[in-house]
C-alpha cells in the first residue's frame, strides 16, 4: 500500500507546482469586500487532489487491489461532481446545473446499496451525501481548514479498513488523505492555492460515498452507520448550529453568509491558523471516537458518539468570548470570512 500512497502524495505535490504556473492567468481568485484573503490567489488546486487520487487508486488497482462494482457508482458520482464543479471554478455556474449533478452523483452512488438489499435507507442516503458535500463546500472557507480535516478523515477510515479487513474502504481513505496531503503544501496558511469547489465537493461527496459504502458493508467488514457523521463531527456541528442559530434569529437560511462559528472565530481576532489548529485537534478527537466505537458495543458506542461532538460545545463558548470583548479586539488576517469556492 505504501507504494500508491507514494503516487498519490507525489502526484498532487507535483500538481500543485504545475498548477500554480497555469492557473494564475486563468482561475485566478481577486479579492473583495468580502473575501478572505488580501492578494489574488489562484483556484481550483482540488483538480490535484482528483489527479492525486486516481493515480494512487491506479497503483492500487495494479498491484493487487480490487474495485468493488457496487463501488463504481460512487467513483463515477465522484468524478461527475468534480468535473461540473471545475467548470463551476473557471466560470461561475448557476444553481441548477450544481444541484442536478449532485443529486445525479447521488444515484449513482447509492445504487451499490441498493444492489446490497438496503432499499429502505435510500431517501436517507440521498439526504446524507447531498447533506456532506454541501457542509462540506460551506466548511471550505480559512486555509487548510478542509485539507486537514479530509487528511483526518480519510485517515480514519484508512485504519477502520485494517480494523475490519475492508480494502476498498481502507485504500480509498488513505488515498484521499495521501492526495489532499501532497495539495495541503499549497493550502497552509497563508494559502499558495486555494482548493475550490472541485476539491471541496470532491472530498465531500468522496467521504461521503465511503462511509455510506461502508456502512452497507460493501467491500469487506462493515463500518458503523454513523461512522460518517461521527468523524466529520466539527464540521457538521458547525454547519447545523449555524443553521439553527440562523433560523431562531428569523434569518433567511438560504441567503449567503459569514456567521459560520469558524468564520466568527476569525472575526474575531485569531488567525486562519489558530483556527484551522483548533479544529483539525477536534477533528482528531472525533476520529479517535469513531475508531474506539469500532469493537464497541452499542451503549459504549453512543457514549463515544457523543464525546466526538462534546468539545464543539467549547467553540461556541470560545465565540461567545470573544465576541463579548473579553479577546482579541482586532483581526489578524482581513474579515469578513466567505468560502473560498465562491471568493
Amino acid at each position: 500500500m505504501l507504494a500508491p500512497l507514494s503516487v498519490a502524495f507525489v502526484t498532487a505535490l507535483v500538481g500543485g507546482r504545475l498548477y500554480l504556473r497555469w492557473a494564475p492567468r486563468r482561475v485566478l481568485d481577486v479579492p473583495n469586500a468580502r473575501s478572505s484573503h488580501t492578494r489574488p490567489t489562484p483556484r481550483g488546486g482540488g483538480l490535484v487532489i482528483v489527479v492525486g487520487f486516481l493515480a494512487g487508486l491506479a497503483i492500487w488497482l495494479l498491484t493487487g487491489g480490487s474495485l468493488s462494482p457496487r463501488a463504481f457508482g460512487w467513483l463515477i458520482g465522484a468524478l461527475l461532481v468534480a468535473a461540473v464543479s471545475f467548470v463551476d471554478d473557471l466560470r461561475t455556474l448557476p444553481p441548477a446545473p450544481r444541484l442536478l449533478t449532485h443529486l445525479v452523483g447521488a444515484a449513482l452512488l447509492i445504487v451499490g446499496a441498493a444492489q446490497a438489499g438496503y432499499m429502505l435507507i435510500l431517501p436517507l442516503a440521498f439526504v446524507y451525501i447531498s447533506l456532506i458535500t454541501n457542509v462540506y463546500n460551506f466548511m471550505d472557507g480559512i486555509d487548510g481548514l478542509a485539507a486537514l480535516q479530509a487528511i483526518v478523515a480519510g485517515g480514519a477510515l484508512a485504519i477502520a479498513g485494517l480494523m475490519l479487513e475492508n480494502p476498498l474502504i481502507g485504500a480509498a481513505g488513505g488515498l484521499l488523505a495521501a492526495a489532499t496531503a501532497g495539495f495541503l503544501v499549497y493550502n497552509l496558511p497563508p494559502a499558495r492555492l486555494f482548493m475550490g469547489d472541485i476539491g471541496s465537493t470532491f472530498l465531500g461527496f468522496s467521504l461521503a460515498g465511503l462511509t455510506l459504502l461502508g456502512g452497507v458493508g460493501v467491500g469487506g467488514g462493515r463500518l458503523p452507520i454513523e461512522f460518517g457523521i461521527v468523524v466529520l463531527a466539527p464540521f457538521l456541528f458547525d454547519s447545523v448550529a449555524t443553521l439553527a442559530r440562523r433560523l431562531l434569529r428569523g434569518e433567511r437560511w438560504y441567503a449567503a453568509h459569514r456567521s459560520h462559528y469558524y468564520q466568527r472565530l476569525v472575526q474575531s481576532g485569531l488567525s486562519h491558523a489558530q483556527v484551522t489548529i483548533l479544529y483539525t485537534a477536534l477533528a482528531i478527537v472525533a476520529a479517535t471516537a469513531a475508531l474506539a466505537g469500532l469493537n464497541a458495543d452499542t451503549p459504549a458506542r453512543a457514549t463515544l458518539d457523543l464525546l466526538a461532538y462534546a468539545p464543539m460545545l467549547a467553540v461556541v463558548a470560545l465565540v461567545w468570548r470573544l465576541e463579548s470583548g473579553a479577546g482579541p479586539k482586532q483581526p489578524n488576517e482581513p474579515s469578513p470570512v466567505v468560502t473560498q469556492g465562491h471568493n
